[in-house]
């Protein structure tokens, strides 16, 4: 019976080995590989606006919006198509004495000032310093940051994947190479996060007109992990 017994637990034990062992995880090497495109940009954006002071909100409210018109109508006469631009932001403050008390807030008013931004995507970034101009002239005394994108960024990001594959293919070569096994097929391939750009030849507020711009480049990135499968070399 102990016999018996013995055989039964051998038997288990070695018929549990081969399941254990496929549970294993195949002899494999995982490296990341990154790449960089860079390009220029092709599309722009910029902030203008208009802030006026008065003694009341009416005054102030309406000053803005004849200043903002004047503007509004510059962008349209400069052949920029109404689609691309729009209003961004709207407001109008109470301005307070330099010295009132918060007890005092509503007599310590000492105007208000209204303020109308709007912003402009730019199709041509080689026009960016003529919309400067045309935003100063018309009467534009807010202008913000230049914003370069690139619209076609899926095409060029295809690019920086290969590159980013041929770059994990290097290193995981090298390791094999160093560990004295053979890379075998790519066992998984997944981009890390979403592909960053990275901008380089921005240029911030605040601008003048007649400012030079300067549109620089784009570097789009992209990382992918890799795994291979690796065996003995013969």
């Amino acid at each position: 019976m102990k016999a018996l017994l013995a055989f039964a637990v051998v038997s288990v034990t070695w018929l549990a080995a081969p399941a254990l062992a496929q549970t294993m995880p195949p002899p494999a090497i995982s490296v990341t590989g990154e790449a960089n495109v860079s390009v220029p940009p092709d599309q722009a954006q910029i902030d203008g606006g208009v802030t006026s002071d008065a003694k009341t909100a009416r005054e102030a409210s309406d000053a803005n919006n004849a200043a903002m018109g004047k503007v509004l109508l510059a962008l349209k006469g400069a052949g920029i198509d109404e689609k691309d631009y729009q209003t961004s932001r709207l407001s109008l403050q109470p301005q307070f004495a330099a010295n009132y008390k918060p007890s005092e807030r509503a007599s310590g008013i000492v105007s208000f000032r209204a303020s109308n931004r709007v912003t402009v995507r730019i199709r041509d970034v080689t026009k960016v310093a003529n919309v400067i101009d045309v935003l100063v002239g018309a009467g534009a005394n807010e202008i913000g940051g230049i914003n370069f994108t690139v619209t076609q960024a899926s095409k060029v990001l295809d690019e920086a994947r290969e590159k980013a594959i041929a770059d994990a293919r290097r290193k995981a070569d090298i390791y094999a190479k160093a560990a004295g096994v053979t890379l075998g097929e790519p066992i998984s391939i997944s981009e890390e996060g979403a592909p960053s750009p990275v901008f380089r030849g921005k240029m911030a507020a605040p601008m003048a007109a007649g400012a030079p711009v300067a549109q620089g480049e784009e570097a789009l990135s992209v990382t992918v992990s890799v795994t291979w499968a690796i065996k003995a070399s013969q």
